[in-house]
């Protein structure tokens, strides 16, 4: 890499950072080329620059939050086998993320908002989640759970639930509350005893 390209690519993260951030507090439609630019001290030519356009900003930004995604509880679950293993240790960091974002989970503020807009932003968030649902179904299904599909609903409703509820109430207590939740459903895993 070049040194500008590498400064390049180091600035888009940087604004991609930011607006995933953002995107929680203020939705992907509250995202603009002008706030973020004030906000990095950038001009807005310069970062319009590396975008394009205000959707193309929109589908970065989910990119970018299914990147750190990712990169939280994901990949640290792979030290795992598949199976009950490696579904406890997701459970455990897809819990704990919910504390990555100023405004709760990237995944809830977005699904919440564009839930009935068709277009390629709903498509992409909606993929999004679709590949990590069919994740946690996968390893439900080797886990053995009985119907793998619902195990993966219930974590993820658990999770979702959790993040709007904090997020209104500010109440600490309702992290224990999922934590036992999540600790009775992964309780069911055959051969496990929570």
């Amino acid at each position: 890499m070049t040194p500008v390209t590498e400064k390049g690519t180091q600035t888009r993260e940087a604004i991609l950072d930011r607006a995933v951030d953002l995107a929680t507090v203020e939705g992907l439609e509250g995202l603009t080329i002008g706030r973020l630019a004030a906000e990095l001290r950038m001009s807005k030519s310069g970062l319009f620059a590396h975008f394009g356009s205000k959707q193309e900003l929109q589908l970065a930004t989910i990119d970018a939050a299914a990147q750190r995604f990712k990169g939280r509880v994901i990949d640290p679950a792979l030290d795992f086998p598949d199976g009950a293993q490696r579904l406890r240790a997701t459970a455990e960091r897809y819990l704990d993320q919910l504390g990555d974002y100023s405004g709760g989970c990237f995944w809830a503020a977005t699904s919440a908002e564009y839930d009935d807009r068709p277009g390629p932003v709903r498509d992409a968030i909606a993929g999004a989640l679709d590949t990590w649902l069919a994740e946690l179904e996968h390893q439900a299904r080797v886990a053995g759970v009985a119907n793998p599909a619902r195990f993966a609903f219930e974590l993820y409703a658990l999770v979702m639930g959790t993040n709007s509820r904090y997020r209104l109430s500010g109440d600490e207590r309702i992290f224990g509350y999922a934590r036992e939740a999540i600790g009775r459903l992964l309780g069911e895993l055959p051969g496990e005893t929570g």
